[in-house]
């Protein structure tokens, strides 16, 4: 193993460890985005965006404070939401970078009939971040829709499963950390 102590990087290496630790900040910011809508935090969802942010999709037009209620309000009819992101696009230029992200939004909604429904919604974010005092948010943001299946809901079975379900906060599991510490 190498002695860390002695450990030299070229300009080349250090730029690419940079831009890799960047990119990682700025993909963070979607996975806080998504875990904010899927477990109705506001204040995680909120926290990635910069103040004057602007906000385009289609449905709501402005700053981010709208937006992040608009949201809540929207899941908060769901029964579940499940937002799971793909392929990751991002190009660095300077302190501002331009990022495309795939995404597929699962929600379990009810129809005007109270039947329950899987909505499947899957598109891309095209955002433009900023590096401010060291820091990454998102100052534009704009989903584009590639498809919507809205389908009669199909996982009675699952109802009387002893799976362990997901829920929002704080009654997700993801929030018990002395559970997380049993052992065997």
């Amino acid at each position: 193993m190498a002695d860390e102590s002695k450990l030299e990087l070229d300009q080349d290496q250090l730029k690419r460890l940079l831009s890799t630790a960047d990119k990682s900040e700025i993909m963070d910011l979607s996975s806080n985005y998504m875990r904010g809508l899927d477990r109705l935090d506001g204040t995680l969802e909120r926290s990635v965006f910069w103040d004057n942010a602007f906000c385009s999709y289609g449905t709501y037009e402005g700053g981010p404070d709208g937006f992040v209620e608009y949201c809540q309000s929207a899941l908060k009819s769901h029964l579940s939401n499940h937002h799971f992101l793909g392929q990751i696009n991002i190009e660095i230029e300077n302190d501002e970078a331009f990022g495309e992200v795939y995404y597929q939004a699962f929600h379990r909604a009810k129809d005007a009939n109270d039947n329950q429904r899987d909505v499947f919604i899957s598109g891309r974010y095209v955002d433009r971040y900023e590096k401010r005092n060291s820091v990454w948010k998102i100052a534009y943001r704009s989903e584009l829709v590639d498809w919507v299946r809205d389908d009669p809901a199909a996982d009675t079975w699952f109802k009387n499963s002893p799976m362990i379900l997901g829920a929002r906060k704080p009654d997700d599991p993801l929030y018990d950390r002395e559970k997380m510490r049993k052992t065997s």
